[in-house]
């Protein structure tokens, strides 16, 4: 069929807001709140005007939307290059060392800051017993940056693992939010602009300056609450709408296809947007397989690391201890299996479930048991029971402080977790960088860390490989396990790079070289396509097979049923191969052909339709860059079934993808990996 184009003859060509702006955040979550901080700070006294523009409400944006337990990246007592090491390790021996200390310098400030701003951190008692935030508040603790030294606050918090520290954190991603919006207000007062933050409008693309080559200058969006598009005119943008989900088919089915471990709104607009204007990937044959509680996706962290509790396969055997595992493991993957890191527990739990001990069980009810019993006979029966009942209520507020999904499933399948044990499995893969995945952008590191290559920097913290756009958290590459404190920092890092930046181009005008009449017309297409051609079914307004469009939802199933099958998803034990890989490309080469036949009936598919298109490019540079890595670098998280090893003498490197969107092609090359700190 021919190539659709938009005039605008069959829906109404919507109102063009037009924004000029010095510093634009593309994002809502922790690092672009860690952005608009930060660059207020720097860019009010130089009336530098910052601009946040958000696809959601802000106040509940992001993967930390629904709250967190714990901070899982806080280094207190910890040495920053022991960090380091961690991360290398869980991360199958590659990362961006420079990245990571850079990062683990500057992480415990921001969650200081948290604290300062509302956010209740636990400590430990005088009896030695944890305290929750607010209890910690009502004994008259110390705040942690009123501390005279990190020793201080290493006795003061409740580590529930070296790195993680506990919180009440239902409203975490609420106060982190407001910090940001006052500072963003700050900026508005001191530059007189009428608007600088932006919420429910979803931006689709970045534009590219017509007179400097190979630099940003803008982004186009629409609103998904009214008819109007806009078009941002920025001399430097940090690209922070997060990672990546329903790339890859989920477990759950029916109406439970909505529910995943990381947010649906994640939807790879940053991986997409970022390799559309040619900004170089790194790692992004990398994804996360976290192992949660089955169907409801909940957190084993805290059960495993605060609550102790054990998990193993129906047999009652710890897997992660087989020696039969371990030494089948240590043939084809070598040294890594000795640091038992996320990947590789994810591969023993699998191994038993392959071999016909499953279902994996969590046990939970023990876990409880064990700690009743160690509270009484330290503090009598009615003082222990008391700190039972207090620490069963924490188990339970786990997950309604960030998936209260899980205590609805329990409810559903008459589990209690303190009486019966629950089923824990691998969930389906996810693109990320500031999880246990690293995944994203390659970007110019600190400049001031000895040992990393100096062509590593090239002038400002966090840049991309394109002039002016700046990467962080999710979109931030081969540098994980960051999280939510870790992305608000790296933010931070970003934003007042952005503001140097923009200062020693003072001189810079974006002008955009594209026709942005036109890219507003491409936009809007969907609209136009199923205006046109809505008459051709009898069924318009539902799922419906019709000769001249496809729907959004019917578009994401033929993505994640083409990732699953092909590219190594669930349905395959996470397992693909090169010849497998290609054909998975050739469909989804039609699949982005039919792109342009997408069509959506309101806003609300009009964002889908964009979401989806966004997905497709993130699902391209991952089944291409596993193709282009002939190994398997993170067995648990995928696996070339025919190259079922670890290679480090001609693959112990970083992966950098790069895509040319007016040829569709795109390029590799390998960057040597470096390694800084020693083991």
């Amino acid at each position: 069929m021919e190539k659709e184009t938009c005039t605008f003859s069959y829906c109404q060509k919507p109102p063009v807001v037009e924004v000029e702006t010095d510093f634009l955040i593309i994002g809502g979550g922790m690092a672009a709140c860690g952005a608009a901080f930060e660059a207020c700070r720097w860019a009010n006294p130089k009336k530098i005007r910052v601009t946040m523009v958000d696809k959601a409400a802000t106040d509940r944006s992001g993967a930390v939307a629904m709250g967190l337990s714990a901070i899982n990246t806080y280094m207190g007592g910890n040495k920053v290059a022991d960090y380091v090491k961690y991360v290398r390790n869980d991360l199958m021996g590659i990362i961006r060392e420079d990245l990571v200390y850079d990062l683990g310098r500057h992480v415990d400030d921001s969650v200081h800051l948290f604290e300062k701003w509302g956010l209740p951190i636990w400590k430990k008692g005088d009896d030695g017993f944890s305290l929750d935030g607010f209890q910690a508040r009502d004994a008259g603790k110390p705040l942690l940056a009123d501390c005279k030294s990190d020793e201080e606050r290493e006795k003061l918090v409740v580590r529930s693992g070296k790195w993680q520290i506990m919180i009440n954190g239902e409203s975490y991603k609420v106060i982190v939010a407001e910090a940001a919006k006052k500072a963003l207000e700050t900026n508005r007062q001191a530059t007189g602009v009428a608007q600088n933050h932006f919420e429910r409008v979803f931006i689709t693309k970045l534009l590219m300056d017509k007179n400097k080559p190979n630099t940003v200058c803008g982004a186009i969006g629409f609103s998904t609450r009214e008819n109007k598009a806009y078009v941002f005119k920025a001399k430097a943008i940090l690209l922070v709408p997060g990672g990546c989900v329903n790339v890859f088919r989920p477990r759950s089915v029916g109406e439970g296809m909505g529910r995943t471990w990381f947010p649906v709104w994640n939807s790879g607009s940053g991986y997409a947007m970022g390799a559309l204007v040619g900004a170089e990937l790194v790692q992004m044959e990398n994804r996360f397989v976290p192992a949660r509680f089955k169907d409801g996706y909940g957190p084993v962290g805290a059960w495993f690391l605060f609550f102790k509790a054990k998990a193993t396969d129906s047999n009652r055997d710890d897997y992660c201890a087989n020696q039969e595992y371990i030494a089948e493991a240590k043939k084809k993957y070598g040294k890594y299996v000795d640091a038992m890191g996320t990947a590789i527990r994810n591969h023993f739990m699998m191994e038993a479930m392959i071999r016909g001990k499953g279902p994996i069980w969590m046990w939970t009810n023990e876990a409880m048991a064990n700690i009743s019993k160690l509270m009484v006979e330290k503090l009598g029966e009615k003082e222990g029971m008391k700190k039972v009942k207090h620490l069963e209520a924490e188990a339970w507020e786990d997950f309604l402080d960030m998936t209260i999904g899980q205590a609805g499933m329990w409810a559903a399948n008459n589990i209690e977790p303190d009486k019966v044990p629950s089923e824990i499995i691998p969930s389906e893969p996810y693109f990320l960088g500031s999880h246990a995945g690293c995944a994203g952008f390659w970007v110019s590191g600190p400049g001031d860390i000895q040992g990393a290559p100096s062509h590593w920097f090239w002038g400002y913290n966090r840049m991309s490989t394109v002039n002016g756009l700046f990467m962080a958290g999710d979109t931030c590459g081969a540098s994980g396990h960051k999280f939510s404190s870790g992305s608000h920092a790296e933010g931070r890092i970003a934003g007042k790079a952005a503001i140097a930046y923009i200062l020693d181009n003072a001189g810079f005008q974006p002008t955009p070289r594209e026709n942005v009449d036109e890219l507003i017309a491409e936009m809007y297409l969907p609209f136009e396509v199923y205006e046109k051609y809505k008459t051709y079914t009898t069924s318009p307004h539902h799922i419906s097979v019709n000769p001249y469009f496809i729907k959004p939802d019917q578009f994401q199933k033929r993505l994640m049923k083409i990732a699953d099958e092909y590219f190594g998803g669930v349905n395959t034990w996470f397992k693909t191969s090169a010849t497998m890989i290609e054909e998975g490309l050739r469909r989804l080469q039609l699949l982005k052909e039919d792109a342009n036949r997408l069509a959506a009936s309101n806003l609300h598919e009009l964002l889908r339709c964009w979401e989806n298109y966004h997905r497709v490019i993130t699902a391209e540079a991952h089944a291409r860059s596993i193709l282009f890595r002939e190994e398997s670098r993170y067995p648990g998280y995928y696996y070339r079934a025919d190259k079922d090893f670890i290679d480090d003498e001609n693959w112990k490197c970083f992966t950098i993808a790069k895509y040319d969107a007016e040829k569709d092609q795109w390029t590799f090359r390998k960057e040597p990996y470096v390694q800084i700190f020693p083991d």
